[in-house]
């Protein structure tokens, strides 16, 4: 629960107010209570008007407070909480871009956006509709246990027990809520996990004829989300009925004490309804955290979730806040580089060393899982290396903030994404001053002008969820345009041409040989005609640099070079 206080941030004067508001309104509802008591009391008794004057007084000032404390609180507390809220909200998407890749390549999609939506709205129950309550709770029943014992100190110790029994009724069962709550919301992140993965892969679940079998798998997590919400429901039922055991023994057992003191005379008869009413009012609080407590086991689940991603520390982190002085040279130089992805693993790249010199181009080329495309997310300081360098222009990329030298690079990836804003957004999603004339000419150069300008509502055309009305080859070659607006002085192609056909891929690389003329590139390919395009080739086996040269250089001596391209020939070699 501590760590819920500390997500207020600068918003906690709001919620002190609202909680001071809160308090007041029950304070407020006590006082109605005992006045109103008390003025039936003396009415029932045959009290004159002017007996009754005071009290009535009394009652008519605390009616408009009667009505406006409740409110205040109600508004303040949920402006403070949906402001705590957005400003968590952001705190985890910059929590997300902090920890890519690393950290959310561990943890599925639908989980990830169950806890920034789903789990992030959970924590206004505590925000909105718990802390001032507890506070309330702990403190109004202490004003009436001493109004109790003003009338006499028999009834607050007849009511103080089942006062702190209900207290303790949250307490009791902690433990067993929290853990309720972290499972739930584990259920939920899960099933939400597999629906996601369910909307995106349709096609291919249809074309398998696999819908059956993946049904079955979304049964099976709702299956396991209904059995968790059942054992929440079942220790909710249970808290709520010892809260209503709780609750009514006190009140009996101040009715049966306050009728002995009123037999024995030592409780006026008219104070008799005034202090089983004021017993009844201050249970009134204290069910309103229990009822809510109920629920503050999956808060404190979600709220853990939360600081998980917000204190995991980044896999990469700023060393330094400017940038190395002067021009910065576009050469890339790999010394010694080893790096694995975990302690436990092995090394996926070992003591790899190579270098780009300015506007050449250098191809990776190996078997999958020889370390391509590991190289190129070291160059982009995706990890850090553990044991060698890169550096860019004779400097360790480590000494450049990561926003000045992912500023340097420009990546056209083997898997495009495009978000679901016009194109003319996409391309430009790296520089996005850029103007549509600009667009339109780096579109021009990547080939894809032509195809969009024949969609209907050309450049500003939405290419739909993960880019699904367009073909993987028009995907491509808005990734190419992107990568050309950004003019960055190094570029890195992974598979940049693995998914046009033979007449697009022609199209592409001369396009993209003129753009390479003036840019460091470094290209991870498998396809020959790829391959050939590049200056010079670096050969990588075992996460090892197994040789190097140009293409005709190393078709000349046997060795891992010549066997991939053999296995390329006949069709037997994939990446």
């Amino acid at each position: 629960m501590l760590a819920l206080t500390r997500l207020l941030g600068p918003h906690r004067r709001l919620l002190l107010a609202a909680i001071l508001s809160g308090i007041a309104h029950h304070l407020v509802v006590l006082a109605s209570a005992g006045v109103g008591a008390w003025v039936v009391s003396h009415a029932i008794t045959g009290a004159s008007a002017d007996d009754l004057r005071g009290g009535l007084i009394a009652l008519a000032a605390l009616l408009p407070l009667l009505a406006v404390t409740p409110w205040l609180e109600s508004y303040i507390a949920h402006v403070a909480a949906f402001r705590v809220l957005a400003d968590v909200r952001g705190r985890v998407y910059a929590a997300f871009d902090r920890l890519a890749p690393g950290y959310l390549l561990q943890r599925r999609s639908g989980d990830l956006g169950a806890a920034a939506i789903s789990d992030v709205e959970q924590l206004e129950l505590w925000f909105a509709h718990t802390l001032s309550p507890l506070v309330s709770a702990a403190t109004v029943p202490v004003a009436a246990l001493t109004a109790l014992g003003v009338f006499h100190p028999a009834l607050a110790l007849a009511l103080a027990p089942a006062l702190v029994a209900l207290a303790l009724v949250p307490a009791w069962l902690r433990r067993r809520a929290q853990a309720h709550g972290a499972e739930l919301r584990a259920r939920v992140g899960e099933l939400n996990a597999e629906a996601v993965d369910t909307l995106q892969g349709l096609r291919e679940l249809i074309t398998s004829g696999a819908e059956a079998r993946r049904l079955d798998r979304l049964a099976v997590q709702d299956e396991r989300l209904l059995k968790a919400k059942i054992a929440h429901g079942r220790r909710s039922g249970l808290e709520h009925a010892v809260t209503n055991a709780l609750t009514t023994l006190g009140l009996l057992s101040v009715l049966l004490t306050a009728a002995l003191l009123v037999t024995s005379g030592d409780l006026d008869a008219a104070f008799f309804p005034v202090a089983v009413v004021l017993a009844a009012t201050t249970f009134a609080p204290v069910v309103a955290v229990t009822d809510v407590a109920r629920d503050v086991g999956l808060v404190i689940a979600a709220g853990d979730r939360i600081m998980t991603i917000l204190t995991t520390p980044a896999p990469v982190t700023d060393r330094v806040d400017q940038p190395p002085p002067g021009p910065i040279e576009p050469r890339v130089v790999f010394s010694s580089v080893s790096f694995r992805y975990g302690t436990a693993l092995p090394d996926a790249v070992t003591e790899i060393t190579f270098d780009i010199a300015p506007g050449e181009t250098v191809a990776l080329v190996g078997h999958s899982g020889a370390g391509k495309s590991t190289c190129a997310g070291l160059l982009m300081r995706l990890w850090d290396v553990n044991a060698g360098s890169i550096t860019i222009g004779g400097h360790d990329i480590r000494d450049f903030p990561q926003d000045d030298l992912r500023r340097l690079i420009t990546l056209v990836p083997q898997d495009v994404y495009l978000f679901n804003i016009p194109l003319i957004d996409n391309i430009r999603l790296g520089r996005p001053e850029a103007t549509r004339e600009q667009v339109i000419a780096a579109a021009r150069a990547a080939q894809a002008d032509e195809f969009i300008t024949a969609l209907p509502d050309g450049y500003d055309t939405l290419p739909g969820e993960l880019g699904t009305r367009l073909s993987g080859g028009q995907r491509q070659r808005i990734a190419i345009a992107r990568a050309i607006l950004k003019e960055a002085p190094i570029l890195v192609m992974d598979e940049a041409v693995s998914n046009l056909d033979t007449e697009s891929e022609q199209e592409v690389a001369a396009a993209m040989t003129s753009v390479r003329r003036d840019r460091t590139t470094l290209i991870i390919a498998h396809r020959l005609s790829t391959i050939r395009t590049a200056d010079r080739i670096v050969v990588l086996d075992n996460g090892r640099v197994a040789d190097s040269g140009t293409h005709q250089e190393l078709i000349e001596r046997p060795g891992p070079y010549t066997t991939l391209m053999a296995a390329q020939l006949t069709g037997s070699g994939r990446s």
